[in-house]
């Protein structure tokens, strides 16, 4: 049976909030997250400020208490007085009753379900105050934190996000309160991806048709994090999935902005269609690569591969199509011209378009024709863009959150510190978080964790596992480079 892969966007119902809407046909929105301490009213209103003059149409802040519940309303107020229409959302975590604080101030609430009961009304409380007031509602599933209950019968898997996403879901509509978006977040490009498409799936068959809010959670800084942004972002963007938009960087939260604009202008393009025998091979929510061939970038070629060009608008599905309708099992690397000189550009728009396929295992390479840029620099994009794929590291990864409120340390220059001593280790993941909220569990994959405890206080990780607890921030480095060492996972820099 043949088969037609053209872009189209997923149908959606609309969502408004504070001014904006989401879904249906409207335009992908972006939005960033303030890190200034929310309860310093004065501080966030300018951050905020700062935000929506990048160009972020939504900006969320975190309340994770009482003092921080309580600023949302002054903060509402003198955002608009001062002209600020950006939509406000509160992101709430440990505490239900900030939730429902909340709700009285803000335009939307966060909400993750893992932090959530379902049988003392706590959801059909704040249902009712956002149904009074206007207010939206996100049920943001993160990868690492899911219930027990959940947990002990899915795993951190997939599934499990699916399976925790849909239990408020169908409270949500039971309740028929329908201003919901929904969130499937995994510092994990892989499983980030198959959760998103198997919730569409499992939303499909239940008839429902709440947007969806995109992003990859602790991606990092530089133009690492851009690329694993993209990879992530950009494979569900590629099949018209997603109607807003998060790129989480460990910067300052207006650099995440124009990276997310990019990305949504990217995919405004898509022409093409091209059409396919069957699509059997292909299976959007497990990994099924084609060969057992290693993955490559350009520089390494052999006779072993064969390379698929794309030059349509819509890369992404003209490689799909050119690779299932092969006939033998050749390892395919792909391969795009670029010829933008601006080195992030080339880097996110080759790690929008080339994602996919290496997450799905359609493709084993990756080749970047960018001949405005260095060869050095398009060497690095393409091992980049394998690791973020899951596919090849040959770099240390840092699974690093991108800071907010409750950050208890200053995160980007500690991120700096950790690179500078640990960069040179392969085949290692680290975890820097803020604050306990995203770690342990959001930087699950980790081999070990540098989190914030307390005020300039570090708690150390192996895995899951406490090494070290509460150690000062001065020493916590040197503290973690020993872990590694008696572990025998260090080596010198050459």
């Amino acid at each position: 049976m043949k088969n037609n892969l053209k872009y189209s966007r997923r149908h959606s119902h609309e969502v408004s909030f504070g001014g904006v809407t989401i879904g249906g046909v409207r335009p992908i929105a972006v939005q960033s997250m303030t890190n200034t301490p929310t309860a310093d009213v004065e501080l966030t209103v300018e951050q905020t400020k700062r935000i929506a003059e990048a160009g972020a149409e939504i900006v969320r802040l975190t309340a994770q208490g009482k003092r921080e519940g309580e600023a949302l309303a002054p903060i509402m107020e003198k955002l608009r007085a001062e002209g600020c229409a950006a939509a406000i959302v509160a992101d709430i975590h440990f505490t239900p009753e900030i939730a429902m604080i909340a709700a009285e101030s803000v335009d939307k609430v966060r909400i993750n379900p893992g932090n959530f009961r379902t049988t003392n009304g706590e959801l059909e409380r704040l249902i009712e105050i956002c149904r009074r007031r206007g207010v939206a509602l996100r049920i943001g599933v993160n990868h690492g934190s899911l219930a027990k209950r959940i947990f002990d019968e899915w795993g951190d898997t997939p599934e499990g996000m699916v399976a925790s996403a849909m239990e408020f879901l169908n409270m949500c509509r039971r309740a028929d309160f329908h201003d919901v978006v929904v969130s499937m977040k995994s510092s994990n490009t892989r499983v980030m991806v198959h959760a998103y498409r198997l919730l569409v799936e499992a939303m499909e068959r239940e008839g429902m048709t709440y947007p969806l809010h995109l992003g990859v959670t602790e991606a990092g800084d530089g133009i690492e994090g851009r690329i694993k942004s993209a990879v992530g972002i950009g494979a569900l963007l590629a099949d018209g999935i997603g109607d807003t938009l998060r790129v989480s960087l460990t910067e300052d939260p207006e650099c995440e902005v124009p990276v997310g604009r990019m990305l949504v202008d990217y995919f405004s393009k898509r022409s093409g269609e091209f059409e396919v025998e069957s699509t059997e091979a292909y299976s959007p929510t497990t990994f099924k690569p084609r060969t057992q061939a290693k993955p490559i970038v350009h520089s390494e070629l052999s006779d072993e591969y064969d390379v698929v060009e794309a030059k349509s608008e819509n890369p992404t599905h003209e490689w799909r199509a050119a690779i299932l309708n092969r006939t033998d099992s050749r390892p395919v690397v792909l391969r795009r011209r670029y010829d933008s000189d601006d080195v992030e550009r080339v880097a996110i728009y080759a790690a929008a378009d080339m994602g996919q396929l290496l997450l799905d295992g359609l493709a084993e390479g990756v080749w970047v024709d960018a001949p405005n840029i260095s060869a050095e620099a398009v060497h690095d994009i393409e091992l980049m863009i394998l690791q973020a794929a899951r596919l090849r590291f040959s770099r240390t990864e840092y699974i690093a959150c991108p800071s907010c409120g409750r950050t208890l340390y200053d995160i980007q220059a500690t991120l700096a510190e950790i690179k500078a001593r640990t960069s040179h280790l392969k085949d290692l993941k680290i975890g820097v978080m803020g604050c306990i909220v995203n770690g342990p569990g959001e930087m699950a994959d980790a081999d070990y964790g540098y989190v914030g405890s307390s005020p300039e206080h570090i708690t150390l990780y192996r895995g899951r596992e406490i090494v070290e607890r509460n150690i000062h921030q001065s020493e916590a480095l040197d503290h973690l480079v020993e872990i590694i060492k008696r572990d025998g996972r260090w080596h010198d820099p050459e």
